[in-house]
């Protein structure tokens, strides 16, 4: 018996069949971090996928009404946050902006792209979160530009506790409409991967720095 929701479920299959997300637990990926992992994430895949595209736009929105109420301005985390924001903030008619990763070397060298007001609800729009670490920089810079950050939704979070952590530690309720648990779930009953697997990779997120392949 599990406990995902059916968002979770479609997501989660969603994501695996366009392969937005791999799964490799026999041959790891190398992230940009120098992380070994048996998973590897590209939800810009999602956007070539109209039907897909749709789903995740309506329920990102839904989940945003439901945890937050009221809010007044959609703001997405460059780059992946920034498309997956345009069609939420669309969707809610809502004014958008983003947060580049660091400010422009020329112009008005802006790190915030759009037009703030002090004092806005603001929830920002993330594809995935990791540790959360490039998320949170963008929810300070709307708060040093004087936003009322109330939270932050994602497509996906790989759960770990260093990101949760850094969320509470922020201040900033995070809410995503899929989970590695979830996914491990659905790839198991759809045959992405072995039921012999799912030990190996719950392995990793307990210590993603130092995970290392089994031989």
């Amino acid at each position: 018996m599990n406990n995902f929701n059916e968002v979770e479920q479609k997501v989660a299959e969603s994501l695996l069949q366009i392969k937005a997300i791999k799964l490799q637990p026999k041959s790891p990926f190398t992230w940009a971090s120098g992380w070994r992992s048996p998973i590897y994430c590209d939800n810009r895949i999602t956007l070539s996928h109209p039907a897909i595209r749709t789903y995740i736009r309506q329920k990102l929105a839904q989940l945003i009404q439901e945890e937050f109420g009221s809010v007044e301005m959609i703001s997405g985390v460059a780059t992946a946050g920034i498309p997956q924001g345009v069609l939420v903030a669309q969707d809610l008619g809502l004014p958008f902006t983003y947060v580049r990763s660091s400010a422009k070397d020329h112009g008005r060298q802006n790190l915030i792209e759009g037009e703030v007001v002090e004092g806005q609800r603001v929830v920002v729009i993330e594809d995935l979160i990791s540790t959360g670490k490039s998320s949170l920089q963008a929810v300070q810079a709307l708060r040093d530009a004087g936003c009322n950050v109330v939270g932050l939704v994602s497509i996906f979070t790989y759960g770990l506790d260093q990101a949760v952590k850094n969320f509470a530690d922020a201040k900033c309720p995070m809410f995503s409409l899929c989970s590695y648990d979830a996914l491990i779930h659905i790839a198991v009953k759809n045959s992405y991967v072995l039921d012999s697997d799912v030990e190996f990779l719950q392995s990793w997120r307990k210590d993603p720095a130092s995970w290392t392949p089994a031989q």
